[in-house]
């Protein structure tokens, strides 16, 4: 119970497939008569547009880089010509310029031929016409290829045909004259370059020939450009044979001299013989070493002053000091082979360095001629490239431009228009037209803030729903309890007693922000159905302003809630039976001026003290909150508030300030019942009553009585309480 008084937070919503389904639907009249405009307008329009034909020529186009057949060595160009990004953009700009675009007017007369067309006889001028055919000119490239496809409409197709030809000849007409227009001068400038080397050829041969007679060259091949070398190669390399054998030899003598230098006299005996090889040495050494042994032996036996003893010390002297000359002698020797063999290394280098120098000096002699020979060849050489230059030159001056622009496809007279394209453009009509109903829909339904949903009520106004009504609801009065809208009401009823916390709350005022929200309709409805069940009810019609229940009773307005609250008539004088058993009826009586201070009087606090106490419950029917104060008063006197709302009449700010002006008087607001609910649009509301009705009404005779007694008891059915 607590929870319906004061409901938890609703989560902000997401909107679903379902929900934009449920937009559709509500707004498929817009949609449909959007979708039926524009479906209209398209066929019309295509229909209407004439009709237009298309013929398409195709060229295949070259740079001009890529035409140059030879460069100047005479030999076709290895290197390939840069990618040039914009060409076939700057292709298109040629072909749609006034220098190409002229000479297909002029070539057809088009001046002439369009102005009698549709010009009424006019001769245009030429800047006009080329706005025009470029207008009927479409270019288009062949994608990884480099053929480019023109397009002209026309509603002549014959016209179109020749139109894209001649546009076609023209641009490559064009192509063959800028091509002549840069190569001619280029060919005059090459042959006048020609003429000049010519001259400087023959100047420079006759220096060519003074030189080798001064200098007394002879022998010299005509092809020769490098001077022939004195020296003879065999000669070289003899020289350098013996260059390399002498300085061979005197490092290999040089070496162990300087070896044998480094040992001392006693060491240098024992090595040299056998580096020097001299057998004098050899034998003075053997000698010295049996002297010295005999010496020992003597000496064992006898002393040294023995004359025996010194014999051999006398022949051992001798001995040494004739070794030690011979080792000098050796030694010098050496020394003077090592000498010789420097100056025979020395020698013939002197020789190689002279034999150079003499090469050399020659060479410088003779430099000045071969310099000037070699400049000749090289003018020769220019001279015979330049003249292939021009003879190819010359040729590509001949040759037509179709290795430049060729021609691959003529274009043909088209079999049928294609323009306008009918299928396509209805169809894309009628698409556009679809989408532009659905955006209009969702788009109105965004600027719509009115409620649309329970969704958007529990969130906005933080107050649970307790009834939904549908469309084209009556009256129960005149329907009876059987009525097929009578269930909706029910469920509201059995919401209302579940959110009573105490069953003494029995006085409830129905408000609603704005007039036509349906108020006084639930406020009768909802009393028939209190009053079907048994229980005492009594309608108060407080709507001082513009009082209707008594026109939906048919009854009489001339006594009424005025006339109490005046003390003019008793309670029981104002108070009207209806054909609703256990259904009374106060009427509003005669409007005061003020009803103000009536409607906040005590007696109208003792009014309904009073009437508390003889019904069970007792509905006032209100004017709108927040038209006038009368509202405001009941909702602070009376036990209970509902506040009626019409499903997409009224933005949702205005509902909010009045549930807020309720609350602001201290108003015990129980919920909101949503009226006047398309459930045919809206399936999501379908539970809330269609299928109350179907279960209801599909059941026997003697089920629908049970249910008829379930229902008469508070809290049978709690479906719809939130």
């Amino acid at each position: 119970m607590d929870s319906i008084k004061n409901p938890q937070p609703v989560p902000e919503a997401k909107l679903h497939f379902l929900d934009y389904w449920r937009i559709i639907r509500i707004r498929k009249a817009i949609i449909i008569t959007v979708f039926l405009i524009t479906a209209i307008i398209a066929t019309a329009v295509t229909f209407i547009l004439p009709e237009s034909y298309a013929s398409t020529v195709r060229i295949k186009v070259e740079s001009d880089a890529g035409a140059d057949i030879q460069n100047m060595s005479g030999q076709q160009s290895a290197m390939v010509s840069p990618f040039d990004p914009y060409f076939i953009q700057t292709t298109f700009e040629i072909i749609q310029s006034q220098v190409v675009l002229t000479n297909v007017i002029n070539l057809m007369n088009l001046n002439v031929e369009w102005g009698k067309k549709y010009f009424d006889g006019e001769t245009l001028k030429t800047v006009d016409t080329i706005e025009i055919l470029k207008q009927r000119m479409s270019l288009q490239p062949v994608r990884n290829t480099k053929l480019i496809a023109i397009t002209v409409y026309s509603d002549d197709k014959n016209e179109a045909a020749n139109l894209a030809n001649a546009i076609a000849t023209a641009y490559q007409d064009y192509r063959l004259a800028m091509r002549t227009q840069v190569t001619e001068p280029g060919i005059r400038a090459l042959e006048d370059q020609f003429q000049t080397d010519e001259k400087e050829i023959q100047t420079i041969q006759n220096q060519v020939d003074d030189l080798q007679n001064s200098m007394h060259i002879t022998g010299v091949d005509a092809n020769t450009l490098e001077p022939t070398p004195t020296l003879d190669m065999e000669m070289v390399r003899k020289l350098f044979d013996e260059e390399t054998k002498a300085e061979q030899d005197y490092k290999e003598s040089l070496t162990r001299l300087t070896e044998l230098q480094k040992y001392d006299k006693d060491k240098l005996r024992d090595v040299l013989p056998s580096i020097a090889q001299d057998g004098t040495l050899s034998s003075l050494l053997d000698k010295l070493h049996e002297a010295q042994q005999s010496y020992v032996t003597l000496t064992n036996d006898y002393t040294k002053a023995d004359v025996h003893v010194a014999r051999v010390q006398s022949m051992i002297d001798i001995l040494n000091q004739q070794i030690d000359d011979r080792v000098n002698g050796i030694m010098s020797s050496l020394d003077t082979e090592v000498k010789a063999k420097q100056a025979s290394f020395d020698e013939i280098t002197t020789r190689m360095e002279n034999a150079k120098q003499k090469d050399q000096d020659e060479a410088s002699r003779t430099q000045p001629y071969w310099e000037k020979k070699r400049e000749l060849a090289r003018k020769l050489d220019f001279h015979k490239l330049l003249a292939a230059k021009i003879a190819s030159e010359r040729l590509n001056a001949v040759i037509p431009a179709n290795s430049l622009v060729q021609i691959t496809d003529l274009a043909q007279p088209g079999k049928a228009p294609v323009k306008p394209n009918k299928t396509l453009n209805i169809t894309l009509g009628l698409i556009f037209g679809l989408i532009m109903g659905i955006g209009l829909a969702f788009f109105i339904e965004y600027l719509d803030t009115s409620v649309k949903t329970i969704d958007d009520v529990e969130r906005a106004f933080q107050s649970p729903v307790l009834g939904v009504i549908p469309q084209n609801v009556g009256y129960l009065v005149d329907e009876g309890p059987e009525s097929r809208h009578a269930e909706a009401y029910r469920v509201l009823r059995t919401n209302i007693l579940f959110s009573r916390k105490d069953d003494k709350l029995n006085t409830i005022v129905i408000v609603s922000a704005g007039a036509g929200e349906g108020k006084s309709t639930t406020t009768l409805n909802l009393a028939t159905v209190f009053a079907q069940t048994g229980s005492r009810v009594l309608v108060v019609d407080s709507d001082l302003r513009r009082p209707t229940l008594h026109k939906l009773l048919h009854v009489s307005n001339n006594l009424g809630l005025t006339n109490y609250l005046l003390k003019q008539n008793s309670l029981a004088e104002i108070v009207q039976t209806t054909g609703v058993p256990m259904l009374d009826f106060m009427a509003s009586g005669k409007l005061p001026n003020s009803s103000m201070g009536i409607l906040g009087s005590i007696q109208m606090k003792d009014l309904i003290s009073e009437l508390k106490q003889r019904y069970d419950y007792i509905f006032f029917d209100s004017p709108p909150i927040l038209g006038v104060s009368d509202a405001s008063i009941l909702a602070s006197e009376v036990d209970l508030v509902i506040q009626v709302i019409q499903y997409r009449r009224y933005p949702q700010p205005m509902n909010i300030r009045a549930k807020q002006m309720i609350e602001k008087v201290g108003g015990n607001f129980i919920g909101i019942v949503l009226n006047n609910i398309n459930m045919s649009q809206d399936e999501s509301y379908y539970y809330y009553s269609g299928y109350y009705h179907d279960y209801y009404y599909s059941r026997s005779e003697g089920d629908q009585e049970a249910g008829d007694q379930n229902q008469n008891t508070p809290g049978a059915t709690g479906v719809g309480v939130k």
